[in-house]
């Protein structure tokens, strides 16, 4: 045996053989055979894993057998300069002959009994679905109104088994369902529905379904009959027939499991490609306390009851689920360099047990009794993730399955750091709190952008605070809170930190602290579009930000909220929904121009704040210092670095999508010469009486559209050249920058009414996001 704290090192190659003693010269096949042998040692272990593709024919199970000492290492790296990928898929024989329609077919064998995911050459295909797969479809890559339709569904032979998915019908993430049946009126009988912790039904339009054989009709699309044991398949136009053909089995393919009492320790994985994953979006269920969330506690990596463990220079390429899930009892435990492609739920997933909250209530309307509810303040055992970072990871096009789902998501955790991470394109939030439950997360320099692009009402970066002193019958709460206001403590007991970021969302908030969020400081961030809001919640301190073409939002504040918003540079009025009082401090900010700052000041706020020109260094590339000399430094305000957002990592850096800055700021347009480009239509102010002539107007009021191209997304959403918009949501329209300070104030909205004067006339348009 080995004495003991020597390195030993096993290694593993897909041409290897566990009968080999696992050398350079001679390694072992499996990873699992390798476990037997590294249990054995004595000291520090290195598993280095050769380059090919690992097929997991079972879920590698990491316990505190493989590490619990704190004085050795267990690494499973990949050979450097070579590409490890462990898959979830099983390798499937095929004999390919013509079917019909271009479609060809093979046997499979009877022992295959389902399949969720098809693989070419380690390409996923597309299950047969209505509408077909259109990748430049803003909702699930395609959807149609008559997906369910008793006329579409009359077309199809064997309806049970196919698959629904839908977006929720208020657009807070998604449904999925499957079809047992069909009733009396030809309406599919279907079976589902938990995925999201708000029900209220699936959107009438947002939907699509899925493995259905009539539906088999375009390049790449595929069917399996596990009936009849076929597998069938459409080739790409002029493609060969494939042979490497692979199916998603596995949900996990590595869990790290210990306990608080006995934790798996100091478990090393690095440059591992994880792929290959079977879907999850039907194990979806669990609620997460009154978010709007319900989750499923796995991922291609899981990771539960560990310490002072490390993932680095991973790939999670197109995995069916969440890539990673930090479960229960965790410590220490690093995510680092990372990066997660396309995963079908969520990137990142920090989760604690409901057994470790204190009064805990499960969905928005529930509610303990402020007479039975524990007014202990934090947790109440050790059963959540505490001290973890997640740094350097470039997180894109997740949620490709799952809408309610996050770049990153945290809930009933405490100290999380999230620095320098990169999240876009996302459906939903880059970054999501659930809940107040513990606090004292850093949300530091990262660069979150695309996000929201499937959902709406959210923000790129996005919490909730229904903590146990939040109540949905408001005067409930205002009762307590006044009575107590350390109820508001009690859960979110430390402050989360949010600074540095570059924050875009494109259908709601960029900063979005909802429904109680509580406990906060945000300072020295940019947001680049939806603005920052503040709803219902309390000791929020918001200072030195930048918000680009939008504004402060705050939504209905408690008198006593103790909420502060000084030293900002905001670029529209201030956009408040039912403020009462302003709670502590709102003053010291800069306003784009008098009338935005004589509103703000009539509500009794921004006494010593001032308007003007900001003087940004250079608007056009994202520079948003302010010049030597500008009247923001006379506010308090202090420039901070723009070139620190996000991963720094240069191989992701290179492969992260641009990120959208503003082509110019609407405030500084001035009138008489605004034009803009929105949506794809030059729109502009109305000048003189020719162009009030022209448009029938009977003053210089309104944003003109004076080309709006076919085919631009101005054009799909039923604007027409000629036309001119003289309200929005009902408030009149004066110019371009009006028209665009209210589009901004709307963007949350699933779609938003719009008066438009066309041909003479009034009429009103309903524009979807």
């Amino acid at each position: 045996m080995p004495v003991s704290g020597q390195t030993q090192r096993i290694y593993i190659s897909p041409s290897g053989n566990d009968s080999n003693p696992g050398t350079k010269e001679a390694p072992v096949a499996t990873l699992h055979h390798a476990q037997q042998m590294w249990r054995k040692l004595d000291g520090t272990v290195q598993v280095v894993l050769r380059g090919g593709t690992y097929y997991l024919d079972s879920t590698l199970l990491l316990t505190p057998e493989d590490n619990a000492d704190m004085n050795t290492f267990l690494f499973i790296m990949g050979y450097p300069g070579e590409e490890v990928v462990l898959s979830g898929a099983k390798p499937l024989k095929t004999s390919w002959e013509p079917w019909q329609r271009g479609v060809y077919r093979t046997a499979v064998p009877a022992s295959v009994p389902s399949m969720d995911r098809l693989f070419i050459n380690g390409e996923q295909q597309i299950l047969a679905r209505y509408p077909n797969y259109d990748s430049s479809a803003r909702f699930y890559h395609g959807t149609a109104e008559d997906a369910l339709s008793p006329a579409r569904v009359k077309t199809w032979k064997q309806p049970v088994g196919a698959i629904v998915h839908a977006l929720h019908r208020a657009e807070w993430g998604g449904y999925h369902y499957r079809i047992t049946g069909v009733d009396e009126k030809g309406a599919p009988v279907l079976e589902g529905g938990w995925q999201n912790n708000r029900q209220m039904g699936l959107h009438p339009q947002y939907r699509f379904v899925e493995n259905v054989i009539e539906e088999l009709d375009a390049p790449r699309e595929w069917y399996f009959d596990s009936a009849a044991h076929q597998l069938y398949y459409m080739p790409p136009t002029g493609g060969e027939l494939p042979e490497n053909v692979s199916y998603a089995v596995l949900k996990e393919l590595i869990v790290i499991k210990g306990s608080h009492q006995r934790p798996v320790k100091q478990v090393i994985l690095n440059n591992i490609i994880f792929t290959g994953t079977a879907r999850t979006f039907m194990l979806t269920k669990e609620p997460l306390l009154r978010s709007d969330w319900t989750i499923y506690r796995g991922g291609a990596l899981l990771i539960e009851g560990a310490e002072y463990c490390y993932i680095g220079n991973c790939k999670f390429d197109e995995v069916g689920g969440n890539a990673i899930f930090l479960n229960n009892y965790n410590r220490y435990v690093n995510v680092d360099s990372c990066h997660i492609y396309k995963a079908g739920a969520s990137g990142i997933a920090v989760v604690g047990s409901p057994d470790a909250v204190r009064s805990p209530a499960f969905e928005y309307n529930q509610f303990v009794p402020y007479t039975k509810m524990d007014r202990t303040p934090g947790p109440q055992s050790e059963n959540y993730p505490h001290y973890c970072d997640i740094k350097d990871n470039l997180i894109q096009y997740t949620g490709e399955v799952e809408k309610q789902s996050a770049g990153v998501q945290i809930s009933m955790s405490s100290n999380i750091t999230i620095s320098h991470n990169t999240i876009h394109n996302v459906p939903r939030a880059g970054i999501n709190v659930s809940e107040g439950t513990w606090g004292g997360h850093i949300i530091e320099y990262n660069d979150v952008y695309n996000t929201v692009l499937e959902t709406g009402d959210h923000g790129a970066f996005n919490s909730w605070g229904r903590d146990r002193f939040w109540h949905p019958d408001r005067r409930v709460m205002d009762s307590a809170t006044t009575a107590d206001i350390s109820l508001v403590t009690l859960d979110a007991r430390d402050i989360t930190v949010i600074h540095h970021n570059r924050f875009r969302c494109d259908h709601g908030w960029d900063i979005d602290l909802d429904d109680g969020s509580s406990n906060y400081r945000i300072y020295n961030n940019v947001c680049l579009n939806g603005g920052l809001k503040l709803r219902e919640g309390f000791f929020r301190t918001v200072e030195n930000n930048i918000i680009i073409n939008n504004s402060f939002h705050p939504h209905v504040w408690f008198s006593n909220s103790g909420d502060v918003f000084r030293y900002n540079i905001v670029t529209s009025a201030y956009k408040p929904i039912g403020i009462q009082t302003w709670g502590k401090e709102v003053d010291y900010n800069f306003f784009p121009d008098k009338s935005s700052l004589k509103a703000a000041q009539a509500n009794g706020t921004d006494v010593h704040s001032t308007y003007g020109d900001p003087q940004f260094m250079d608007f056009a590339a994202g520079d948003y210092r302010v010049k030597p000399g500008s009247k923001v430094l006379s506010t308090g305000f202090t420039n901070f670095p723009m070139d620190q957002f996000g991963v720094r990592i240069p191989r992701l850096k290179a492969l992260a999508a641009p990120v959208p800055l503003p082509a110019e700021l609407y405030a500084q347009q001035t009138a008489g010469k605004a034009s803009l480009t929105w949506k794809g239509a030059t729109v502009k102010n109305i000048e003189g009486l020719g162009e009030r002539s022209a448009t029938g107007l009977p003053d210089e009021s309104g944003a003109y559209f004076v080309k709006v191209p076919a085919g631009s997304e101005a054009y799909k959403a039923g604007f027409r050249t000629g036309d001119v918009v003289i309200a929005v949501e009902g408030e009149k329209i004066r110019d371009t920058a009006d028209f665009m300070s209210k589009f901004q104030e709307h963007a949350w909205k699933q779609s938003m009414q719009m008066t438009v004067f066309r041909n003479q006339r009034a009429m009103e348009l309903k524009v979807a996001k």
